[in-house]
């Protein structure tokens, strides 16, 4: 890995694209940093120790914040909301006609697809940001979180919050533009790596020195099993018929299709997190006898929350995969274009072919994503240790990891550069 930077700050234009990141970043970070106006910092960084932190779906955000989030920031909604708008955007295109068609249009219909997701993003950041701000205030109590809570002092806010929302993804389409990597990926990557020294500082200072000696040999074991997991895939032969062009043949040749184990990444989690998080929300939003009953059966540490969520991730990955993966469009595509599995007729014959092995290879990446994500709070259980980071957060970070290292490689390649992927 180090041997890939250092051929990379060799070619003067990727130097440049790995330095336009690197500033990008730091804006980012930067701007985490800068509180509201009209907030009171201190009964703000309390309310942030006492209720942001932990594995509930609010210390979720907070992480992807980067803690912008427990800080009241200016990007205290971090890129989320353009993550939402672009999962809602995703999903409607199967079953709304006019965004399908556009799905099929190529880059033009891309284009407004996109313009569609920022629109929708400023929309869900409005939204948000009003929920924020009340929410912190129904956190503080008696503690005056926002000085003169009127109308305008909200707008202000509201409207402050809904702009950083804005710039932070400005700055992502910035990175996937001029950059290296995905930006909105890497952002998230930053966020939850700039969470590292306090994690590593929790770890050394843990009363229970067993978990400090066993620590880093299961965040090893961890991360080697999501690599391990991430790269897996199921290479499908494809052959395509030779055709006769006049005197020439044209075509011909074989490859493969790539199925990957785990095709949905990590947006069942997030998914499932979000939905889980509902329980313990309204037992913080009503004092009735039932809303804390309810709350206290499906606390984030017990055992209906973790049955719950795991169930949650693999429905919904099951879900998630058969709308970004459409077998029948696939084997239509296939048979455009000359090709076929050998073995199998084309047409429905591949689709059901192809539907069969997805729906086999999802189970056990379902279970790998359930896993990951229940893993760290039974370990929090047994031994009562405090993990700063969760199953999603260390999923992310490898993930992103792996995807720019190969796009790194692919551009040292292309320049005859000897890469550390062979």
């Amino acid at each position: 890995m180090v041997k890939t930077f250092v051929n990379a700050f060799r070619i003067k234009d990727i130097r440049k694209k790995l330095l336009f990141t690197a500033a990008m970043l730091a804006l980012y970070r930067l701007g985490s940093y800068i509180p509201a106006p009209g907030i009171n910092i201190d009964a703000v960084k309390e309310i942030g120790e006492n209720n942001l932190t932990g594995n509930s779906v609010l210390g979720l955000l907070n992480t992807f914040s980067g803690g912008s989030f427990q800080r009241f920031a200016i990007f205290a909604l971090g890129i989320m909301p353009y993550i939402t708008a672009s999962i809602i955007l995703q999903l409607m295109t199967v079953v709304v006609p006019s965004l399908e068609k556009l799905r099929k249009e190529g880059e033009v219909g891309q284009q407004k697809i996109t313009q569609y997701t920022r629109y929708l993003t400023v929309g869900l950041a409005f939204g948000q940001s009003i929920g924020y701000t009340f929410l912190f205030r129904s956190f503080g109590g008696g503690a005056n979180v926002v000085d003169e809570f009127t109308f305008g002092r909200v707008f202000v806010i509201v409207t402050t919050l809904t702009a950083g929302c804005v710039l932070v993804m400005w700055l992502g389409e910035l990175i996937t533009q001029r950059g290296i990597g995905n930006g909105i990926s890497l952002m998230i990557f930053a966020s939850i790596v700039s969470g590292l020294p306090n994690g590593i500082q929790s770890w050394w200072n843990s009363p229970d020195q067993i978990f400090v000696v066993m620590m880093p040999f299961v965040a090893l074991a961890a991360i080697v099993a999501i690599v391990y997991i991430q790269e897996g895939q199921r290479r499908i032969p494809i052959q395509y018929a030779k055709r006769v062009v006049g005197r020439r043949t044209a075509g011909g040749g074989s490859t493969y299709l790539p199925l990957r184990v785990n095709m949905a990444g990590v947006i069942p989690v997030i998914f499932a997190a979000s939905l889980m998080a509902f329980p313990p929300t309204i037992g913080q939003l009503s004092q009735a006898e039932w809303a804390q009953s309810f709350s206290a059966f499906f606390n984030p540490s017990g055992a209906p929350y973790i049955i719950g969520e795991s169930i949650m991730i693999v429905l919904f990955t099951y879900f998630y995969t058969a709308v970004t993966f459409n077998p029948v469009e696939q084997a239509d595509n296939l048979k455009k274009y000359g090709g076929f599995i050998p073995g199998v007729r084309p047409g429905r014959p591949t689709a059901e072919y192809l539907d069969r092995i997805l729906a086999r290879l999802t189970f056990p990446g379902a279970l790998y994503l359930a896993a990951v994500a229940a893993l760290p709070t039974i370990l929090i259980n047994s031994t009562s240790a405090n993990f700063f980071f969760g199953g999603t957060s260390i999923l992310i970070v490898v993930g992103v990891a792996l995807d720019t290292m190969k796009q790194l490689e692919a551009q040292l390649m292309m320049r005859t550069y000897e890469g550390f992927l062979k």
